[in-house]
């Protein structure tokens, strides 16, 4: 009745103004612009009511079992769950329940699948967003959406007759990042701010229960505010997977593909050092499509080291280099694999001069055990393995080339690292108080005495290096074991 009203009086208005005489076309151009802003934020309020309706609010199937590796996470995520299955005891014993849990770590690590195990494990409804979702050009539609969520938490538990329910937001850094910083508008902090609010009302004698959790990749931008005891009280370091881990997950992997006997998971596992839960999913989805391909009835080891090449490289190209060119490539990588046999020995597993993605050649080291710490010997033996490609160009044929760019900013990036780490000349040094012209100095030092090395150890075994590249032109790729006999 009052929208009748008003639009009423706004006509009526108009009316009277253009028989006076008054342009009436700047208020009808303002009215326009009103109502399509209107019909806007109603637009999106739709879209997001009915995508929330369709996908969110369900139970998961997801169990702690089906996550390989992550046992810390695990074991720490589940102990902080407790007050979700056994409200008795945590009011009988006057704890304050946990309102919310923070999963920080490198994408791909299984933060979403730990949401979801969670609501699993407590018999919760399951509800996720994204933290960009929250953010609109729309003053205040952020702030509503987050009082939306919250109520389609409890609705969803309600339809579902369950008592608990959790709301998982990924890239929460996107509309929980420090207050103060978004100067355009103020759409970023009332969103923050509303969510600082729900969580403030969170009480443990509700109806239904909520747990909120949340995935980032970077800690450090979200607000102070929301990591505060009685927000998110708990935060679970989700890492990238140890060898054993790696192992595991391979295993959860390939239980519903055919393998063939010869298949060592060990051997992939220590190969794929680096790699997250998402990579070795990849790994072993690409090793079963090559076997596809081959109408192999099972997936044997060349397919998971081709699949591993793949995935860390990219697709092969179809990229054709003249001989020379070829030639130089295969020297380049002989250097590399002589000079990391020599100073790692065993650590070779493969070299190849076929090019994928950006590389021309590459060649995969696989370390015999994952390293936390590194001592200044390794870290110069990851320097002369760097300078090694250069430096065989070099001797064999009399000039480098520009091949040698990225192996020169690793080489170089890692001097750094060990000056700032106290492991230079300079001993313990503090990096904001070096001067440009002595950390300079420092690191050229570092690299020249890693290059004379390099360059000795070549001279030493010039024949292998080039026996190496001669294999290479004919095979084009060759496991560890040839890169050793010829060094031996």
């Amino acid at each position: 009745m009052l929208k009748e009203i008003a639009v009423g009086m706004g006509l009526g208005t108009l009316i009277f103004l253009a028989i006076r005489g008054v342009d009436i076309w700047p208020l009808l151009l303002l009215a326009a612009l009103g109502l399509l802003l209107f019909l806007g934020g109603f637009t999106s309020r739709i879209q997001w009511g009915s995508r929330s309706r369709a996908t969110l609010g369900s139970r998961t199937t997801v169990s702690f079992q089906d996550i390989g590796g992550q046992d810390t996470a695990k074991n720490e995520l589940i102990e902080a769950l407790e007050f979700v299955l056994r409200p008795q005891d945590i009011e009988r014993l006057g704890i304050r329940p946990l309102k919310g849990i923070l999963l920080t770590g490198p994408p791909g690590t299984g933060k979403t699948l730990l949401a979801k195990a969670a609501a699993n494990y407590t018999d919760s409804v399951f509800l996720s967003a994204s933290g960009s979702e929250f953010v609109e050009m729309y003053a205040g539609v952020g702030a509503q959406r987050v009082r939306q969520l919250f109520h389609e938490a409890r609705q969803a538990a309600r339809r579902e007759g369950l008592t608990s329910a959790i709301i998982f937001i990924d890239e929460i850094e996107v509309m929980a990042g420090r207050r103060g910083q978004h100067h355009s508008h103020l759409e970023y902090d009332q969103t923050l701010n509303q969510l600082l609010v729900e969580m403030d009302g969170m009480n443990t004698d509700d109806d239904v229960r909520i747990l909120v959790m949340a995935a980032t990749n970077r800690a450090d931008l979200i607000d102070p505010a929301l990591l505060r005891p009685g927000r998110f009280d708990r935060t679970v370091r989700v890492d990238l997977p140890d060898r054993a881990a790696r192992k595991a997950i391979l295993m959860l992997h390939t239980r519903n593909k055919p393998l063939d006997p010869a298949v060592d998971l060990d051997r992939i596992a220590q190969e794929t050092f680096g790699f997250s839960g998402a990579h070795l999913e990849s790994v072993c989805n690409e090793a079963a499509i090559l076997a596809m391909r081959e109408a192999a009835s099972r997936i044997r080891q060349e397919h998971f080291k081709a699949a591993i090449d793949k995935v860390l490289l990219g697709e092969r190209l179809n990229r054709h280099l003249n001989r020379d060119e070829l030639y130089r490539v295969a020297v380049h990588e002989s250097g590399h694999a002589v000079i990391g046999e020599l100073v790692k020995p065993g650590s070779v597993s493969s070299i190849t001069i076929a090019p994928r993605g950006m590389a021309l050649g590459f060649v995969r080291q696989a370390p015999d055990d994952d390293r936390v710490l590194e001592t200044v010997s390794e870290l110069k033996a990851d320097i002369a393995v760097a300078l090694g490609g250069s430096a065989a160009e070099r001797l064999l044929l009399g000039e480098q080339s520009t091949g040698a760019a990225n192996d020169f900013e690793k080489a170089w990036e890692i001097a750094r690292r060990m000056v700032t780490a106290g492991l230079s000349s300079l001993g313990v040094v503090q990096e904001e108080a070096l001067s440009p012209e002595v950390l300079y100095k420092t690191i050229q030092e570092i690299l020249r005495d890693s290059q004379e090395l390099v360059d000795e150890l070549l001279a030493e075994h010039r024949e292998a290096v080039q026996l190496l590249a001669a294999r290479l032109m004919e095979s084009e790729t060759l496991p560890g074991d040839e890169v050793r006999r010829l060094v031996a």
